[in-house]
């Protein structure tokens, strides 16, 4: 998705306005200090200056099947929710605590239209949870403790966490993390593997495949599969990048398959 071909809500999102930094510290000041008409006034612009913020936000969830329309609608509800509790007195960029607001926001509409059913007072928790952390944010300037949001609402600790878990959708194990514009990291990259590869490289005839590859392939490989390590201990193991381990090892099986087929 290019800024300059997208259509979101009928804005044409490649001439959004883009407010300079200086201009945001302006308009959010009016909001606060203005006249009901200036305050009305530089609340449109801001938001209308934000716009594609919202967009950058909303991106990161367009491999879920939602439609666009709504994930940027309830992203802008997020936008508006930064704008009324900004505090101007704080050394802190807009987008910087409004991206968390955002993000929220999607988060939470997703929840609520997720597959997966809670039980009403433990979603009920979970979202008075959310509301206090983000009260808490918003007076602290930092991301609050689950202590500090079990206080807040006068809850066992246990209760907040597991209803704040209850509600976490589900992830795919090929949802992309990182790319660096070559390889694409996923999910189940990151995660130890001790049962399935592993099974399935013992049912071929692993010894002569495995005399085929590099030493560094073997050395991956081995990590990978027989000791069960991500590809972030791997490459902290052998020292390079986690890019470069899963290009070596998605090779390296490739050439495995191909010679026990």
């Amino acid at each position: 998705m290019q800024y300059k071909k997208v259509e979101i809500c009928g804005v044409n999102t490649g001439k959004i306005k883009v407010l300079k930094e200086e201009k945001k510290r302006e308009l959010l000041g009016i909001i606060k200090n203005g006249t009901k008409q200036e305050r009305a006034k530089a609340r449109d612009e801001m938001i209308n200056g934000n716009l594609r913020l919202v967009l950058s936000v909303i991106q990161r969830f367009t491999n879920r099947g939602e439609n666009l329309d709504d994930l940027f609608q309830v992203g802008c509800i997020g936008l508006i929710k930064a704008i009324d509790n900004f505090n101007c007195e704080l050394d802190v960029r807009f987008s910087t605590y409004a991206v968390p607001m955002i993000i929220g926001e999607v988060r939470r509409y997703l929840r609520d239209h997720s597959f997966i059913r809670v039980s009403r007072s433990i979603r009920d928790t979970a979202y008075r949870a959310m509301q206090a952390k983000e009260r808490l944010t918003c007076e602290n300037n930092r991301e609050p403790s689950v202590e500090e949001i079990a206080k807040e609402l006068d809850l066992p600790k246990e209760s907040v966490v597991l209803a704040l878990e209850a509600v976490v959708e589900p992830v795919s194990l090929y949802e992309p993390v990182f790319s660096d514009g070559s390889d694409t990291i996923c999910v189940m990259d990151q995660i130890g593997d001790n049962n399935d590869d592993k099974s399935w490289l013992e049912e071929i005839s692993i010894k002569q495949a495995l005399n085929d590859l590099s030493e560094r392939e073997k050395a991956i490989i081995g990590l990978r599969f027989f000791k069960g390590k991500t590809q972030m201990e791997v490459a902290a193991e052998i020292g390079i990048s986690q890019a470069q381990v899963s290009r070596i090892e998605k090779g390296a099986l490739s050439r495995i398959k191909a010679s026990t087929q």
